[in-house]
């Protein structure tokens, strides 16, 4: 297994325990209030960005770490370059997630116009957020086993 499938499976394995980790520890804090109040904007926005900041720590500690182990288990560094390959296999992933964040994204927005609660459009931004995050690794993945 190359150094870019195995780094591809430990993004995809963090990304789903970051955020059902996140996820769990949240849930208890969800407001019992009504459905639109200042409380519940609070907590969902404080979700958004506190899950940002938690994702984007993780996985900056987890490269390192992935890397550590990495080195020390084979002996061999982390690829000093990416040829056109890497390149190729990288934008395919993130169109794969764009598109997906924005799918996402549009039916959040058209959650508001049909008078959804408000709260669906906030479950729906941040299920798309998460499902392509996890798009990306698993695009990654694919790619590298089966090719561009």
């Amino acid at each position: 297994m190359t150094y870019q499938e195995k780094k591809s499976i430990v993004s995809l394995i963090s990304a789903v325990l970051i955020f059902v980790s996140y996820c769990l520890y949240k849930y208890p804090q969800y407001p019992e209030d009504g459905l639109e109040s200042t409380v519940t904007f609070h907590f969902w926005g404080s979700f958004v960005l506190i899950l940002a900041l938690f994702s984007i720590v993780a996985h900056i500690l987890i490269s390192i770490i992935f890397n550590i182990i990495f080195r020390i288990t084979t002996g061999e560094k982390e690829p000093a370059f990416e040829d056109e390959m890497d390149k190729l296999i990288g934008l395919k992933a993130a169109r794969n997630s764009f598109a997906l964040f924005i799918l996402g994204f549009i039916l959040s927005m058209g959650s508001l116009v049909i008078d959804l609660p408000s709260n669906v459009m906030f479950i729906t931004l941040i299920a798309s957020g998460f499902i392509a995050d996890v798009t990306g690794s698993v695009t990654k993945l694919y790619h590298y086993r089966k090719g561009v």
